[in-house]
């Protein structure tokens, strides 16, 4: 098998990477604050950047060919994440925005939703929401989710109260986690239902105003009786948790790569205005403190980048790498801050600005310490998983558990 710096240094993945950068600096980049204040100009602009995407072959990359994707393996994909995520407006630009809704609907969808769904999400004709979070209920332990569908003829009706159903403003459908057996063992409970957002009793209550921005995405839904056929079940019933499994471990994997972009792009920020920056007699680069963050910014990118791709190597070769994950997942959201805490610093005023991206940037980075699993929950899965490890009379080498003969299992 091709390690991973192989792969890296090949020629094809080389020109890849190579060719999504160029189309970000030519086309992302640029537009970055259109597509920031939303609106019918930014619609436009959005559709013109797809349509360019789409003739350049860098459209749906990570999707298999044979739902309209470019086909690309797990392990390339995450090498391009890295670069698609110095902006977070390249994810929709690129058709990346609806990996994980489509994997789903690609492993466990009806042939009925992937003609009415699948297709026109992965062509970008329309954009996909998924509905979890309950304001009433920690989103940490989703087994306490309340929402509730229930049988009724050839019908599901569905009532419930969810909010940071991201999207759900400009989506088709939102792809609802409910209970659907409440008797049942606690992780069989759960079902996925696909539910148009023009269905009747499917409310938008708002847009939840998040770090001082009004104008996002993060709505918050009622679900008043709402109506929807059976064959709307997305895989087999009672088993949403293992569907989630399948669209949250991969994609994991592709936030903290897309993290690191971030951080790249935030780190050379810094740099630049190091270098130009003059301050008491001479440039912000040469003064003690900032050549230690930018020192401290190198060894923190770069030792959250070898874990991911540690974690992705695991995942590709068959193992669920949870630990691996968890570990990426707390410790690249901490490198994703500091490095983007420290730009922001050098800038001095401009950093909290809107004349960089580095404000924006900075709200976002602060997200990313809770969605997919808050911090502390995967701390607790690392730490559960060690110890139990020792209890057995074994030794933990982050790659594999060892035996007190020091032997590998």
């Amino acid at each position: 098998m091709q390690s991973v710096a192989e792969l890296e240094s090949s020629p094809e993945i080389q020109d890849l990477r190579s060719r999504v950068s160029a189309f970000l600096t030519e086309f992302i980049y640029p537009n970055e604050k259109i597509l920031e204040h939303g609106g019918e100009q930014a619609s436009r602009t959005l559709k013109s950047i797809q349509s360019e995407a789409k003739r350049r072959n860098l459209w749906a990359l990570g999707l298999p060919k044979e739902i309209g994707g470019g086909g690309l393996g797990f392990m390339p994909y995450v090498l391009v994440n890295e670069i698609v995520g110095r902006s977070e407006y390249a994810i929709a630009g690129l058709g990346t925005h609806s990996a994980q809704d489509a994997t789903m609907f690609h492993l466990y969808g009806n042939a009925e939703q992937k003609k009415r769904w699948l297709e026109p999400l992965v062509n970008g004709d329309v954009y996909p929401s998924f509905s979890m979070t309950e304001p009433e209920v920690s989103g940490a332990d989703p087994t306490g989710l309340r929402t509730r569908a229930v049988q009724d003829g050839d019908e599901w009706v569905i009532n419930g109260h969810k909010w940071f159903t991201s999207g759900a403003n400009v989506a088709a459908f939102s792809t609802v986690m409910c209970v659907t057996d409440p008797d049942a063992p606690t992780y069989e409970r759960f079902s996925m239902i696909v539910v148009p957002t023009d269905t009747r009793g499917y409310e938008i209550v708002r847009i939840v105003p998040v770090m001082g921005e009004t104008s996002g995405g993060h709505c918050e839904i009622k679900y008043n009786d709402v109506r929807v056929p059976l064959t709307n079940l997305l895989g087999p019933r009672g088993q949403a948790f293992r569907i989630a499994q399948k669209r949250l471990g991969p994609g994991r994997i592709y936030h903290c790569m897309r993290w690191l972009g971030q951080a790249q792009r935030a780190f050379e920020l810094m740099i630049e205005r190091a270098i130009n920056r003059k301050a008491f007699g001479s440039t912000l680069a040469d003064k003690q403190t900032i050549q230690n963050w930018i020192a401290d910014s190198a060894a923190e990118i770069q030792a959250a980048r070898q874990l991911t791709l540690s974690a992705a190597a695991k995942i590709d070769a068959g193992d669920e790498a949870r630990v691996e994950i968890s570990l990426i997942k707390f410790f690249g959201a901490k490198v994703l801050h500091d490095v983007i805490d420290r730009a922001i610093q050098v800038h001095g005023a401009m950093g909290v600005s809107e004349d960089t991206p580095l404000a924006r940037m900075y709200r976002h980075a602060r997200f990313a310490r809770i969605y997919d699993g808050p911090d502390e929950v995967h701390r607790m899965v690392v730490s559960r998983r060690i110890v139990s490890e020792f209890k057995k009379g074994r030794k933990w080498d982050f790659g594999r558990a060892v035996t007190p003969n020091g032997r590998g299992d």
